[in-house]
């Protein structure tokens, strides 16, 4: 089944910002939405995890563009295009600092936006082919995961899970130094955790309440990762931490 790809806007100006998300519409993408704000962007991000953003460089209210594009960052890796307009060459610096995948200069024509959205595509679908060349299946236990990779069972005890984090239909399993990739949505995963020690904290996160070193009201942190909670997540969690 074709993903269609999924773009957030942040734009400082709302009726270019509405523009833009009509020409990505009618071009077939779905847009997840528009902000003006940097806070509201990072906000949006973590709820939603879109494929790529838009971000103007200036926005409103204290966070820049490239700040914000720099708190996303701390959570999840989203490809993220620049929009700018008579950038200094400090800001630009600043900018190149978070690893864009593009800048689009402004004003652009919809011919540049269409070209470089789909050059982006193309390197997340290098980095998804990568991915499926290596994909492993997984079969449960009861304390542990047997991984195949490679003609060979790899086991991994479920303590020593930190946290898992789903990509479509894979599941990052993140280890203190390993990281393995099995083919599983989240969901079905969860329904074979212990859900006394595995609790799921954002549709894209599940994390081991053993391993968390810090809990915030948008976050939690397990080995300096940090991991945002969604909304709808936050009172199993709550709830969960006032039992210990």
């Amino acid at each position: 089944m074709n993903h269609t790809t999924r773009i957030l806007i942040v734009e400082d100006d709302m009726i270019i910002a509405a523009n833009i998300g009509l020409q990505l519409s009618n071009l077939g993408y779905e847009v997840t939405g528009l902000e003006s704000r940097g806070e509201e962007a990072v906000h949006h991000a973590l709820e939603n995890k879109p494929d790529i953003i838009l971000m103007d460089i200036q926005l409103k209210g204290k966070m820049s563009g490239i700040d914000a594009a720099k708190a996303i960052k701390k959570f999840i890796d989203i490809p993220v295009i620049y929009l700018t307009a008579n950038v200094d060459d400090a800001s630009f610096t600043k900018a190149k600092e978070t690893h864009p995948f593009a800048f689009i200069a402004k004003p652009f024509k919809k011919l540049d936006l269409e070209r470089t959205i789909a050059l982006v595509e193309e390197k997340i679908k290098e980095k998804n082919q990568e991915i499926l060349s290596n994909e492993t299946s997984f079969e449960y236990q009861e304390d542990r995961i047997f991984i195949r990779s490679q003609n060979k069972l790899i086991k991994v005890l479920l303590d020593e899970i930190l946290y898992i984090e789903a990509e479509r239909n894979y599941c990052n399993i993140f280890l203190s130094n390993l990281t393995y990739l099995i083919v599983s949505p989240l969901s079905k995963l969860c329904e074979k955790m212990d859900q006394k020690s595995f609790i799921r904290i954002h549709r894209s996160y599940v994390v081991n309440f053993s391993k968390l070193d810090a809990v915030a009201d948008s976050h939690v942190e397990i080995q300096g990762k940090l991991i945002p909670v969604g909304k709808q997540f936050k009172e199993d969690l709550h709830r969960l931490l006032n039992k210990v």
